[in-house]
């Protein structure tokens, strides 16, 4: 096999299921919605937006009695895709974790272009010590 046949390499892009239940004024209220997280960090770089999030999705105002109920409920996670799967355990998704990681996922791309220039690496991954201080400084100069 000359390779010619391969195909391009799948992206895989991170999403999860959050489902939400909660009872206000004797009406019970069950969403659910797929959220792209690579979007939503991409535009909150947390998930503090979460509840609002869901709340436009299905109609409720933030400015609501319902929506401060809502917020009182904990989200319930589920069919995690893509590298939060690694983060996702009986419906409990570590946000924090996965926050972490896929902000040096996307650190780490930005540095790969100049360890290739600077340094002939090819691959960060393949030097984790080196990949890790180079991350270090980089976060480093973010909070300065």
């Amino acid at each position: 096999m000359d390779g010619s046949d391969a195909s391009p390499p799948t992206v895989r892009t991170n999403s999860i299921d959050a489902r939400i239940e909660f009872s206000f004024k004797g009406e019970t209220y069950a969403f659910s919605s797929t959220l792209d997280l690579d979007r939503l960090l991409a535009q909150h770089d947390n998930f503090s937006a979460l509840y609002s999030i869901l709340a436009k999705e299905h109609g409720i105002d933030t400015y609501s009695y319902l929506y401060e109920v809502m917020q009182e409920t904990e989200i319930e996670f589920e069919n995690a895709q893509g590298l939060a799967s690694e983060f996702i355990s009986d419906g409990i998704f570590d946000q924090q974790a996965f926050t972490a990681n896929w902000q040096d996922n996307r650190t780490a791309a930005l540095l790969q272009p100049i360890a290739t220039r600077e340094l002939g690496i090819a691959d960060l991954n393949q030097h984790p010590k080196l990949k890790a201080a180079l991350l270090q400084a980089f976060n480093l100069g973010r909070r300065t």
